[in-house]
């Protein structure tokens, strides 16, 4: 029951237009009220000097959704990564978490034999985010297993091992020369790499990489630059996977003197294949290890994809490119993704309408033959990875993987579309359709925004469900794993917050279930806007705020 805000209310007591401040209907309801301890414990911890000029927006409610204590909560915060608890959730209730997705290797043309193919292989992309050498299921560093001592040092696991096991399938086959091109497919999503208002700057790094129905090792490659063995020599860059003529190096990285630190920068422009790695690496410095951005994940493919066909003896006459559908919706985004959608769209089994390929040309008559095939880990294995270390490309995957359920799909994988989905499915969880707004699957957008209500609804909703046990363990564990491995190492939070981390800017945020001193798990959501540039004071108040729920409840 919501009423007026007393005009009593005790001083520092935080005050809420959404929750009233009345002990006594607080107490008869059997919850608490919002002028309690707690209460004044964060307006306390609200009122330090790091973090006082912040913007605030906390709920807290019980498993059953009854409000224990709120402030703002119904006010428009930047989720972050916040973001993610929205569409991994959508995701899990509307693809299922036993979703695969195959990719393939397709020869489209004319065989003379089969032996020799006249026309294109072409690398079907099926929207699976782990073609990769991440280790799936994912394992919590706690656990994950280390070399003793003196031991051998583990492995690295090859970033491009399904795409050479799919080249042995093709060479299996029998096939020893293509009279065309090696294509790289990823017209099952429209080619938007990058959703609006992500910045400039990201799109270097590998957790700004373009979004491809292609995704290959995350769609990043890892740079290295390792010291001369003396001051004053050049340094070594190393790019992995190599993948020859795809990325130019420009390189002019000198070895400083001994703990002269390491100053190396990374430029490429947008559009450019030209890395640009530059400064200085200090002798006795450990070496830089960046994560970059491919400019192009589904050309990229196809030439590393060319690169292996040709060491296993297949002669492949042409070159190697990309297949992309470009966007041709003249709607606005917002009024795109606000068309409604009958709920009965919202189940998988209605399929989609399909997306319209672009033609590349006059060609004569083809026949089609898969030759090698990948099939992915199930979506609810992909969906822990993506909370735990909040993958922004795989949650941007899911977001467009969403759109064949909306009947107005130009193309099975959109941004609009799949926002346009993720919409309906909040709005028939119960979720006010002011309290929300997404532009992006992954919350790097900064035009995102939700309401602490709202995350605090989608996370009692989520409960309901047959799903939760699955999507729960993918949420971080407070000194155990993902982003909160460092946070919340001690009794008693350690291990008994699993919640989604978000950090953006001068946003953060951290939503998710609690379990507190009484034996209850509760509900919360915590957002902050405005805190002042690179300074973590709103962090280490926003861990004391959790600690002060879990001690009250």
């Amino acid at each position: 029951m919501l009423v007026a805000a007393a005009a009593s209310a005790e001083p520092g007591c935080a005050q809420d237009r959404n929750v009233g401040c009345d002990e006594a209907v607080a107490l008869k309801e059997g919850r608490s009220g919002p002028c309690t301890k707690l209460a004044r414990t964060i307006a306390g911890l609200l009122e330090g000097p790091a973090v006082v000029r912040d913007h605030w927006g906390i709920a807290v409610t019980a498993m059953d959704g009854a409000p224990i204590y709120s402030l703002n909560q119904g006010q428009l915060f930047q989720p972050a990564s916040n973001a993610k608890l929205f569409t991994t959730a959508a995701a899990m209730a509307l693809l299922g978490p036993n979703a695969t997705f195959e990719t393939k290797i397709v020869a489209r043309g004319v065989f003379g034999s089969t032996e020799t193919l006249t026309g294109d292989l072409v690398l079907v992309g099926a929207g699976d985010a782990n073609l990769s050498g991440r280790e799936i299921p994912y394992v919590a560093p706690a656990v994950r297993p280390k070399p003793s001592s003196g031991g051998p040092v583990l492995a690295e696991v090859n970033p491009l091992r399904y795409l050479e096991a799919m080249a042995d399938q093709v060479a299996a086959t029998g096939l020893k020369v293509v009279n065309g091109d090696v294509a790289g497919d990823d017209t099952l999503f429209l080619w938007e790499p990058y959703p609006q208002d992500w910045t400039i700057d990201d799109a270097v790094w590998g957790y700004g990489a373009p979004v491809s129905a292609l995704t290959i090792n995350d769609n990043q490659i890892k740079v290295t630059v390792m010291p001369a063995a003396t001051e004053g020599g050049p340094a070594t860059v190393v790019v992995d996977p190599a993948v020859p003529s795809y990325y130019t190096l420009d390189v002019s990285v000198t070895t400083g003197g001994k703990k002269s630190g390491s100053h190396v920068q990374m430029e490429r422009a947008l559009g450019s294949k030209v890395l640009r790695v530059y400064g200085s690496i200090a002798v006795d410095a450990q070496p830089d290890e960046e994560e970059v951005a491919i400019h192009d994940p589904a050309e990229y493919a196809a030439v590393a994809l060319k690169g292996m066909l040709e060491a296993r003896g297949i002669v492949v006459t042409g070159k190697a490119r990309a297949r992309h559908v470009n966007p041709v919706e003249g709607k606005g985004f917002l009024e795109q993704t606000r068309e409604p959608l009958p709920s009965s769209l919202l189940d998988r089994s209605t399929g989609g309408s399909g997306c319209a390929v672009v033609a590349d040309g006059p060609r004569i008559p083809v026949q089609e033959l898969v030759l090698a095939s990948h099939r992915s880990v199930p979506l609810g294995e992909d969906i822990v990875v993506t909370n735990k270390v909040s993958q922004n490309l795989h949650a941007e995957i899911l977001l467009r993987q969403m759109g064949p359920i909306s009947p107005s799909s130009f193309c099975k994988g959109s941004i609009a579309t799949g926002a346009q989905v993720v919409r309906a499915f909040l709005l028939n969880v119960g979720i006010d359709k002011d309290d929300f707004v997404f532009f992006d699957g992954s919350g790097l957008s900064g035009h995102d925004l939700v309401t602490p209500r709202a995350t605090a609804r989608l996370l009692q909703y989520a409960s309901t469900q047959p799903w939760f046990a699955d999507w729960k363990k993918s949420l971080p564990v407070g000194g155990e794993d993902g982003s909160l491995v460092e946070r919340f190492g001690k009794p008693p939070l350690k291990e008994h917050v699993f919640a989604k981390t978000g950090t953006l800017g001068e946003a953060r945020a951290l939503s998710g279930y609690l379990d507190c001193a009484s034996g209850r798990t509760v509900i919360f959501s915590i957002m902050v806007g405005n805190h002042p540039p690179q300074t973590n004071g709103d962090r280490e108040v926003m861990d004391k705020i959790v600690a002060a729920i879990a001690a009250a409840n």
